[in-house]
Order: C-alpha cells, then sequence, then structure tokens
C-alpha cells in the first residue's frame, strides 16, 4: 500500500493513518510526502506555530518512519516542488521548508505570539512591550531593518 499524503506537521495524523490501513490488512505501508519536510514555522497563518512541535525540525527522515511505523517514507525535494510549479521558488513562499524568510521575525517565539493575536482591550495595552520585545529578538545578519 502507497500512502501519499500533502505534508507531515506533526506526524500524528499519519502514524494513525498508518496504522488503520494496517489495520485493514496491509502487509507493507510506504508513505510519500507531496512536499518537502516542514522543518519553520509558517509565520503567515499555516497552524505551525513552534519548531518544536515539526517532527521534521527535530528527527530524521528514519527517525520519522520508524514513528509513523511505515516501510518507507519519502519527501518531494525542495527543487522537485519549485521545478514543478510555475514561476519557480521566486513566486511563492517556501520558508516552512527552508527556514528562510521574505522578513524577520523574532527568535523568541513568545514574542511573535504576541505580536500575531489580534489585540484589543488589555492586550493592545502590552503591545508596546511585544513590539520592543520583537526588535530586540530580530535574527542576526538579518537584512530587514526598523
Amino acid at each position: 500500500m502507497v500512502l501519499i499524503d500533502d505534508s507531515i506537521v506533526r506526524g500524528t495524523t499519519s502514524r494513525k493513518l498508518v496504522k488503520m490501513v494496517r489495520n485493514a490488512g496491509a502487509k507493507e505501508v510506504h508513505m510519500r510526502i507531496s512536499c518537502p519536510p516542514t522543518i519553520s514555522p509558517c509565520f503567515y497563518g499555516v497552524d505551525t506555530p513552534r519548531r518544536s512541535e515539526l517532527i521534521a525540525a527535530t528527527h530524521t527522515l528514519e527517525e520519522i518512519r520508524k514513528y509513523l511505523n511505515a516501510d518507507s517514507l519519502a519527501y518531494l525535494s525542495h527543487d522537485g516542488l519549485t521545478g514543478a510549479v510555475k514561476g519557480g521558488s521566486a513566486s511563492y513562499c517556501t520558508s516552512c521548508y527552508t527556514g528562510v524568510y521574505p522578513v524577520a521575525f523574532p527568535r523568541n517565539e513568545a514574542a511573535y505570539l504576541q505580536l500575531a493575536l489580534k489585540l484589543n482591550g488589555e492586550e493592545a495595552r502590552q503591545s508596546a512591550a511585544a513590539e520592543a520585545l520583537f526588535h530586540e529578538t530580530r535574527l542576526e545578519g538579518d537584512p530587514v531593518t526598523s
């Protein structure tokens, strides 16, 4: 059985899918993922706020395969992804696959999460402190200036 999924973020859903297919009688389960490994958080709206939650950020391909209990695991390469899309990588963001962001984000995830909230009421009073923390925790060598 070959399972194809759009991505593996935390690994929990893929692990459940492999288990379901095995329980249904599959003798072998091979996972194929239609994107590169997600190694960095998406700060643009996808629910991956913490790098520590991303299985590919902290585990090898073999460790992920074992966790999923799959017989094999393969991802689409970054070159394969960009080659398959009209305009290449210049036409869309691949930060979650590369860790290279088009704008600066704070190293401190707590600072990012504070800034990402829609502020109102009491939170609005804290926004100045969050803004200051954001600018203090920029990644070294970031070409973006404030």
